[in-house]
């Protein structure tokens, strides 16, 4: 079966020239099994033939020496004879040529040592393999080492800041100060002409890559909310106030003004006060003021009497 001519490794491992890398694994598997010593009760023509077949994958696995076989310009690095001394286990032997990391005991008795086998000389000019390492059964031939652990996985949590604005500050735009969880302090700008309930986005900058949120909080004592130049207001109105009108104070920002309310109000509408706003390049906006009925919680007897009286009224006027 030995012969001086050289031998063609394609047609060793029954492949085309060019195949790729999983055809030539797949084909390499499927001769060195066909052709292992073990499984061919130790035929000497068996034994040259694996040695010409894992001569042939070393090669043609190898992209330098696979150019240096085609061009013919030097033989292979690799001059000496790995299994001079006996044959590993099949197995064994593909975990050794794939790099694979096995727990299997090995079939027959022998330990590597007591065969002879030395992988790490089949193996040397192959990518990806460490000849210092050792497999989990205590044998000598290399393995790959196991990739580490993946980090743990931290779980995506947004968190919420409230940050309190002046008037003033939510017009202009100001710097706040903000504590990250981790203890680092940055500096964010907030944009000119916010608004009460803003939330301003800082991406992945919570733990597990959320997003921290402010809240933008702008409200004076007196209840007026800020949106940009407007500003709103919630006048709270006793239902007789709203069904007959009354003249009420509101605040404003520049101090309080009377506001008269029409006759028939319901909760819901909007009182406009002109140019009661903020003033930003000329421009200045309004007050709204929005009308909130509110019902007591405790009524007198004689309170108790009018409105069930009213209840009575409307009920008669739906039957005219």
């Amino acid at each position: 079966m030995t012969t001086t001519a050289e031998p063609n490794y394609w047609s060793l491992l029954g492949l085309e020239p060019g195949s790729d890398a999983d055809e030539l694994k797949r084909a390499f598997r499927r001769e060195a099994r066909r052709w292992h010593p073990d499984l061919n009760g130790n035929d000497r023509e068996a034994e040259e033939r694996f040695k010409l077949v894992n001569e042939a994958y070393a090669v043609l696995s190898d992209p330098k020496r696979r150019r240096q076989w085609e061009q013919r310009d030097t033989a292979p690095s690799s001059t000496s004879d790995p299994f001079a001394t006996g044959f590993p286990d099949f197995e064994d032997y593909l975990d050794v040529v794939f790099g694979r990391s096995s727990n299997r005991r090995r079939r027959d008795q022998h330990a590597p040592e007591e065969s002879g086998f030395e992988p790490e000389s089949v193996t040397r000019e192959w990518p990806d393999q460490d000849a210092s390492t050792h497999n989990q059964s205590g044998s000598d031939w290399p393995t790959t080492a196991p990739p580490p652990p993946p980090p743990p996985v931290q779980a995506a949590e947004n968190i919420e800041t409230e940050v309190l604005l002046t008037p003033d500050q939510a017009l202009q735009g100001t710097a706040v100060e903000l504590e990250l969880p981790d203890g680092t302090v940055v500096e964010v700008d907030t944009p000119p002409l916010a608004g009460d309930g803003w939330r301003l986005r800082l991406a992945g900058v919570a733990p597990g890559g959320g997003d921290h949120f402010l809240h933008l909080r702008v409200e004076t004592e007196d209840g007026l909310r800020i949106d940009g130049l407007r500003v709103h207001y919630r006048l709270e109105l006793l239902p007789a106030d709203a069904a007959l009108g009354c003249a009420v104070d509101v605040p404003t920002l520049v101090g309080p003004v009377t506001l008269q309310v029409p006759p028939g109000s319901s909760s819901g509408r909007l009182l406009r006060l002109r140019g009661r706003g903020l003033e930003w390049d000329e421009r200045r906006g309004d007050q709204l003021v929005e009308i909130v009925v509110v019902i007591p919680s405790k009524l007198s007897d004689a309170e108790r009497a009018l409105y069930r009286r009213l209840q009575e009224l409307a009920l008669e006027d739906d039957d005219t």
